[in-house]
């Protein structure tokens, strides 16, 4: 692989890395999503000894990533997890900004309004 290639690689994997992260995702919890979406469904004892992680931590992450909609178990036993497909973590990417757009949006005239009285009270003080 070439230095462009693998630095083409690398800004890949970061604005992956940044787009989850919008979502609320811790840095374990991101590296959980990868390794599932890249591997297929795992048990959550695989998952912890693949990518060296206590149980209980990868435990949380699943959990975290389930919560969210974006990872998924299986119904039989020993549970396997497996990631949604990304377009559908982009889509929810997507409408969580929206969401966030449009509550900046509601609150945009109080924000201003807090913003001024701040201001305000620090000119007097001057």
């Amino acid at each position: 692989m070439s230095f462009i290639s693998e630095e083409l690689v690398i800004l890949s994997k970061e604005r992956v890395n940044k787009a989850l992260r919008g979502l609320g995702l811790s840095s374990g919890d991101v590296h959980v999503f990868v390794f599932l979406a890249r591997t297929g469904p795992q048990t959550m004892r695989e998952i912890a000894s693949a990518l060296n992680l206590p149980e209980r931590k990868a435990r949380r992450s699943l959990k975290d990533l389930q919560n969210l909609n974006i990872v998924q178990a299986s119904v039989e036993y020993p549970l396997e997890f497996m990631a949604v497909p990304f377009e559908e973590v982009v889509n929810l990417i997507i409408e969580v900004k929206k969401e966030q757009a449009k509550t900046l949006q509601a609150s945009k005239e109080e924000l201003i309004s807090s913003w001024r009285s701040i201001t305000e009270k620090d000119d007097e003080k001057s």
